[in-house]
């Protein structure tokens, strides 16, 4: 393939190890060979470590990879890969579970185009992946399309380094927790009693710090669980945007429904804040987007029906959004809408897939990945479309039903973004020339005028007979 490289090829990566050793536990030594055409072909050829990742992707035939970069002394070796980022970490994702081979890194770019990190970063505030699809061969055997993407880490986040004291002591700063099995914490409301010295506590990975796990790295995350779950409603309301960035909840609430993504929260999750010693105000940012749209983590079609009730089980989410908290529902209707007009639409998740599937197809590399692949548990099927198809009339259904449940949420209006009487006044006073500014939000029933009939729709909502 080296020879007949040109401006559609997709690069090649080559990565020498000796497979039988590599695992998931336990890094090996090995090369990692970059090959790329822009303009004519460059090659570039590291040291490296290789061991297996995914918790579920390491039962699958076709295997993903953590790469480390090191040097001639197996010191940590920064590079950029394809423009994408400066680093030594990296991983090659299989997506063995997507029949699309695109999920993770589509949602990934379209969750970038809208939301950001919630303080200043050297990566302009990017709260998530960027990476580039290649393909893989394994001591020159060949092993199918791949995404090469950067990590969730200190760095991408700018979190503080922990600070190691004249008395060998550490303080911690910077805190980066990842979620990675279901259970009780997995709902960030309880917790059971656990070790407190080692990288794993519940449910939960120590990311950073993870030199020094320690009761001082993982205290704040149970202060957080605390919080959310055994805080009264009137100190929650008061203090939870003491805790939360209310942007950065709204966005993660909506990329989970819009997606239907099924392993989420807080599996798949990262918590982060900045310097725990300056607040403890803690950023989400997804991880693993490739049980969505239409598919479960097994590659098989989802079953998950749409419902605005889906997150209601999870802290903070368990009372912002069923008692309308500040105008929470409010804040979500308000961003669903322009979401789903723009970087949510579904032209642009169109316009995101076939983008890429249309490099595979020219490239030559769809055909290779089904050949390869063709009659695994989790087959691909030969013509791209049909699953591009599937994809956009999931989506089209999913973003339909949840818009018309949402829209309902336009409705909580009055000062307090909550459907009240107050609102009642406003319309009276709009209709008897008392304030006659036209506020479109005064439309309750979306019919396209303020008259009486919203003060009914209030009335019944107030009552309970619509809801």
């Amino acid at each position: 393939m080296l020879s007949t490289m040109n401006e559609l090829s997709l690069p090649l990566v080559n990565i020498e190890v000796n497979i039988d050793t590599v695992s998931y536990f336990h890094f090996v030594p090995g090369t990692f060979t970059l090959t790329e055409f822009n303009d004519s072909v460059t090659t570039h050829t590291y040291n490296c470590l290789v061991r297996h990742r995914g918790k579920t992707a390491i039962f699958l035939p076709k295997k993903s990879f953590a790469i480390k970069l090191v040097d001639d002394e197996g010191e940590k070796l920064d590079a950029n890969l394809l423009g994408l980022r400066t680093d030594n970490s990296w991983i090659l994702n299989a997506m063995g579970i997507d029949k699309l081979r695109m999920r993770d890194r589509v949602c990934f770019d379209i969750w970038n185009e809208f939301s950001h990190t919630m303080w200043d970063t050297k990566f302009n505030n990017r709260n998530g992946t960027v990476g580039s699809m290649v393909e893989v061969f394994i001591n020159g055997e060949y092993n199918g399309i791949y995404c090469l993407t950067d990590k969730i880490n200190r760095q991408l986040l700018n979190l503080r380094k922990a600070k190691v004291e004249e008395d060998s002591s550490v303080t911690v700063k910077g805190l980066l927790y990842k979620g990675k099995d279901s259970g009780l914490s997995d709902f960030l409301l309880d917790y059971q009693e656990d070790r407190t010295d080692t990288l794993m506590w519940n449910t939960f990975e120590l990311q950073y710090p993870d030199d020094y796990p320690s009761p001082q790295a993982w205290q704040p995350l149970m202060d957080l669980i605390d919080f959310n779950g055994k805080s009264g409603d009137e100190y929650f309301k008061a203090h939870y945007n003491e805790w939360y960035y209310d942007d950065n909840l709204v966005d993660f609430w909506i990329l989970i429904m819009a997606l239907g993504q099924e392993d989420m929260p807080y599996r798949n999750t990262f918590i982060s804040t900045p310097d725990i010693n300056f607040e403890h105000r803690y950023m989400l940012t997804p991880w693993d987007l490739d049980a969505c749209l239409g598919r479960n983590y097994m590659g098989n079609e989802s079953h998950f029906l749409p419902s605005l009730f889906r997150l209601n089980s999870y802290g903070p989410f368990n009372r912002l959004v069923p008692y309308n908290i500040n105008g929470f529902k409010n804040k979500l209707a308000r961003r669903w809408f322009e979401l789903i007009d723009n970087e949510l639409s579904p032209e642009n998740l169109e316009n995101h897939l076939r983008a890429i599937a249309q490099r595979y197809v020219e490239s030559g590399a769809w055909e290779r990945e089904y050949t390869l692949w063709k009659h695994t548990s989790i087959a691909i099927g030969r013509n791209i479309e049909n699953e591009l198809q599937y994809v956009m009339t999931w989506y089209t259904n999913n973003i339909s039903i949840l818009s018309t449940q949402i829209n309902r949420w336009k409705d909580d209006y009055n000062e307090d973004d909550i459907l009240s009487s107050n609102t009642i006044t406003k319309i009276y006073n709009y209709l008897l020339n008392i304030d006659p500014t036209y506020d479109e939000k005064l439309d309750v029933n979306n019919d396209g005028c303020i008259n009486s009939n919203d003060v009914t729709r209030v009335y019944n909502f107030i009552l309970g007979i619509d809801n």
